[in-house]
């Protein structure tokens, strides 16, 4: 009873919004002037005294729906409860919210009726069962640590990272125990560029494809392009396989589909692409500045980022060298459910970095000497993880002789 009056007060002051959808659900969650008074009462009755968390004055904003979607769209054609459950019958607050289903396509089956031919896919796709995760941890465990790792480690760890078709297409995760809310007030999108990417890939490649990390942003972007223009549907979506982790996946996209390096251009340029095709990486000369790597796990109080650009073998293959980027994890990580990490010197503590702060002219590009005499940007001892894995060693490159014939 104790929220009743507040809703009858509003309810006599906020004009109807003519819905069709006769749920109050709608009362609430359709009427700014209600939503804004509400959330605060709410958040004031579940904060705990010297643990209040100071929230910015629009946050209520976050779960604001459009009346208009409500009645022209037609995933709302059966209701909110269809899909939220709940009881869409009562106007007090605790009622209404018994059995509510926060994020109802966490059950693919709820989009499986209608989009059953994307579902089916999604289903094994990377971004839904976060399995690259477990296939690269389990390489550095022994065989009982991988059992203990994926029954008590993986399901509330690594696998909550992972995407659910609402995720993308309506309310943004959570990241950090942050959550930012409805992408839209609801609406279902097809794809919005910094909602449906860059909330989730934003510490890595999006914050370089946008420019926020030094200023400026990857090329391809300057020009226009978007991350679907190279990433299709199938990367997100799945294309029906079942891989282990991204770099099996089929089709991934590769600089050369839209680019001819045997093209003639500068005899500078020309003579760089024959001697480094099939040895060297594009990202080596073409990444343009610094980028984003963690240190420690996401899980780990000691998590934290630094910038840097490091050059060195390719962790993937070994005939080639490439941009690296650290990667969160340490040999201690997982201690507290008693694994060691027995094999945690079998893999690098790096991988090959795909960065998105392309340019067309770096400094490497401007110059031979800066990597041939200067041997700038390539890893080194020092810059290796203190207590890091053994294995991080075998990438650091000795340059030979300039042989420019």
């Amino acid at each position: 009873m104790y929220y009743l009056s507040y809703l009858i007060f509003f309810f006599l002051l906020v004009p109807s919004t003519g819905h069709a959808n006769n749920e109050t659900c709608i009362l609430c969650h359709c009427s700014e002037t209600a939503l804004k008074v509400l959330t605060k009462i709410q958040e004031k009755k579940s904060q705990s005294p010297g643990k209040e968390v100071i929230r910015p004055e629009s946050y209520y904003r976050r779960l604001l729906v459009d009346k208009d979607i409500v009645n022209n769209d037609i995933h709302f054609s059966q209701g909110c409860s269809i899909c939220h459950k709940g009881n869409p019958t009562t106007m007090e607050i605790e009622n209404a919210h018994i059995g509510i289903v926060k994020k109802p396509s966490s059950d693919l089956k709820a989009c499986s009726d209608c989009h059953d031919d994307i579902v089916k896919k999604f289903k094994d796709s990377l971004h839904y069962t976060a399995t690259g995760l477990l296939e690269k941890t389990s390489k550095r465990l022994s065989e009982g640590e991988k059992k203990t790792f994926k029954e008590k480690v993986y399901p509330n760890s690594c696998k909550i990272c992972h995407a659910t078709c609402g995720d993308c297409h309506v309310s943004s995760p959570k990241i950090n125990k942050a959550e930012s809310g409805l992408i839209d007030k609801h609406k279902f999108i097809k794809y919005i560029e910094d909602k449906t990417c860059g909330i989730c890939h934003f510490h890595s490649v999006y914050s370089e494809w946008v420019g926020k990390i030094n200023g400026k942003s990857d090329i391809h972007r300057e020009k226009g392009m978007k991350c679907v223009d190279c990433h299709k549907k199938d990367s997100f979506h799945g294309d029906g396989n079942i891989y282990r982790s991204k770099d099996e996946v089929k089709g991934r996209p590769k600089c050369k589909n839209c680019h001819d390096i045997k093209r003639k251009t500068t005899p500078i340029a020309n003579l760089a692409h024959t001697k480094h095709e099939g040895r060297l990486s594009c990202y080596s000369c073409h990444g343009g500045t610094q980028y984003n790597n963690c240190f420690n796990c996401h899980i780990d109080k000691g998590f934290y980022i630094k910038k840097g650009f490091y050059m060195g073998i390719n962790p993937q293959d070994k005939r080639t060298i490439t941009v690296l980027r650290a990667i969160p994890i340490h040999r201690e990580i997982f201690k507290g459910y008693g694994i060691k990490m027995e094999g945690f010197d079998r893999e690098a503590d790096f991988r090959e970095a795909f960065v998105h702060n392309i340019q067309k002219t770096t400094e490497r590009t401007r110059s031979c000497d800066i990597c041939h005499i200067s041997k700038k940007g390539f890893l080194t001892e020092k810059d290796l993880k203190k207590d890091g894995s053994k294995a991080n060693k075998g990438l650091i490159f000795k340059m030979g002789p300039m042989d420019i014939r």
